[in-house]
């Protein structure tokens, strides 16, 4: 679902990804770690086509971005850092508009779906300049899946999520791996990452260096072997 062949991108002299190659199955829930500045961002925008490589190849469901960047953006949904919301519209508002630019038919009712289980249905009626950071990314995560993607790029979704935010967004995601969407999530709680994903990735100084099935992974040894592939 997700191919990259020697993907490298640079920014004038700072190489931030250095050759990458990546295979993720359909169905597959991947967390990505890494160090900040690691290459982390770069690579997800580059596979939600707001950024292009400066060399390699990218294929999402065997679609080349670059000649067919309409339908494949109709098979991702991302949640970057920014929610990119409109806070003078309300959160049903957003999800109205999000469902328009998709051409959703009969989208209420989905809407409904989505605003119970990410916690916002009493506050659909409000506007997003009131919600708390937690509730904006709630309400992205939303908008991400509204369209029912074949693949998800989350880059650090647990962002300023209290507990109980950050377990319904847990519960979401499982749901939505356990229905066959492909996730890639980008996270620094390494615990939290080995708990989700069905396999692990370390990116470091733009190459990816770790690559395992989380199975087969020791939680109380992985956060040693993590920083003795990402010190410098």
């Amino acid at each position: 679902m997700i191919e990259t062949h020697s993907l490298t991108r640079s920014f004038g002299p700072r190489t931030a990804l250095a050759g990458v190659d990546l295979s993720v199955p359909a169905g597959e829930f991947v967390t990505l770690v890494g160090p900040n500045g690691a290459g982390k961002t770069t690579l997800l925008r580059i596979l939600a086509t707001l950024t292009r490589p400066t060399s390699g190849s990218v294929r999402i469901a065997g679609l080349d971005p670059a000649r067919a960047g309409e339908q494949v953006r109709r098979k991702i949904g991302f949640l970057s850092h920014r929610t990119l919301l409109y806070d003078d519209l309300t959160a049903e508002q957003n999800l109205r508009f999000a469902a328009r630019m998709y051409d959703l038919a009969d989208s209420g009712a989905r809407i409904d779906q989505l605003l119970e289980q990410v916690g916002l249905a009493t506050r659909r009626s409000d506007l997003v300049r009131t919600f708390s950071r937690g509730m904006q990314q709630r309400l992205s995560l939303a908008r991400a899946v509204l369209h029912r993607p074949e693949v998800l790029l989350l880059d650090e979704p647990y962002t300023g999520l209290d507990p109980h935010a950050a377990q319904v967004l847990s519960n979401l995601l499982l749901q939505l791996a356990g229905e066959g969407c492909t996730i890639l999530l980008t996270t620094h709680d390494l615990a939290r990452g080995l708990e989700l994903g069905q396999r692990v990735l370390v990116l470091a100084r733009g190459r990816l260096v770790y690559d395992q099935p989380a199975r087969a992974i020791d939680p109380a040894t992985f956060a040693l072997t993590y920083r003795s592939l990402t010190s410098d």
